[in-house]
């Protein structure tokens, strides 16, 4: 007797569902490669963006003397593949273990482009878990809403976040970010994340869109988001080489700037000049606000792909 599943009838009705299948499949990976290309724009953006208080720029190397814009052009180029990967393992569900494994992966590949050094360590993490967490979102048909990819960051992977938000310091070898988080009593990136990112959703993400609703450019909306960014969080990047001292004069100067109405203000390019300058006497970088600039830039741009998001 023929099998039910070799009947000709069964193979004829089940055909056009594989079809449907494999053209999701597609459609998935296609947009797991989108959103890479996205993230790298997005740390691109940031590079590019200039003035930038205390950080690398095109213009010149901001506080750091071990690293160019050159070098940070050959970490991105190096995270190329990091970003699709990472982002068609958040749509398949995989466990946030898995994603650590790539992410690892992802920083010894930077670490071998740019000679040992440290350039996008932070935005690994970040832009990594927000593009996991879109390609869930995407492959159940949720909307990519900024509230959305946060929920889905927490539910699917925030006890996981957690717990390696208070693995201790002593395991392996701790960064400058993890002793510094210690030693201050301060968050890290790994609270950032642990907490869904509020940097991100609650502070750049809302700056991003005021500036550019009240009618001004991209660029300015950067500018705005970095200011507020430095002006609110705690970031260990200033304080491993400012202390105390410098991430409280990183904060007043980036709150005054805003104060003063920001990239609105007609002098407003001047200003953050001089902010940079002070900075770089003072040997200050705000990598971590940098970081998270870069993730509010991919979680805003990726937004717009969602024909269910409002413009």
């Amino acid at each position: 007797m023929r099998s039910l599943n070799t009947h000709p009838a069964t193979q004829a009705a089940s055909a056009p569902h594989h079809m449907q299948q494999r053209r999701l499949a597609r459609e998935n990976q296609a947009f797991c490669r989108t959103l890479a290309r996205l993230a790298v724009r997005s740390l691109h953006q940031e590079l590019v963006l200039y003035p930038k208080p205390g950080l690398v720029s095109r213009v010149d190397n901001g506080s750091h003397a071990d690293m160019t814009a050159a070098t940070f052009l050959r970490s991105l180029f190096s995270l190329r593949h990091y970003f699709a990967r990472i982002a068609l393992a958040g749509l398949e569900g995989a466990p946030f273990h898995s994603l650590q494994r790539l992410a690892i992966s992802a920083e010894e590949r930077m670490l071998r482009a740019t000679g040992g050094v440290n350039t996008h360590r932070g935005a690994i993490f970040a832009l990594g878990m927000l593009c996991a967490a879109m390609a869930y979102c995407r492959g159940r048909k949720l909307p990519l809403q900024p509230a959305t990819v946060r929920a889905t960051l927490l539910i699917q992977w925030g006890d996981a976040l957690a717990r390696h938000s208070a693995a201790t310091v002593a395991t392996d070898a701790p960064s400058h970010g993890q002793r510094v988080a210690v030693e201050h009593a301060v968050g890290g990136a790994r609270e950032e994340g642990a907490l869904g990112f509020p940097a991100v959703f609650e502070v750049a993400l809302p700056q991003l869109q005021q500036t550019l609703a009240q009618g001004r450019h991209w660029h300015d909306a950067k500018i705005d988001a970095l200011f507020a960014l430095m002006a609110h969080i705690s970031d260990t990047n200033v304080y491993h080489r400012g202390g105390a001292d410098g991430a409280t004069l990183v904060r007043t100067r980036s709150a005054a700037f805003l104060a003063a109405g920001g990239t609105a203000s007609a002098d407003w390019e001047a200003r953050a000049l001089a902010c940079h300058r002070l900075f770089v006497a003072r040997r200050l970088s705000p990598g971590g606000a940098a970081d998270l600039l870069a993730a509010a830039c991919l979680m805003h741009q990726a937004s717009l792909l969602d024909s269910r998001s409002p413009p």
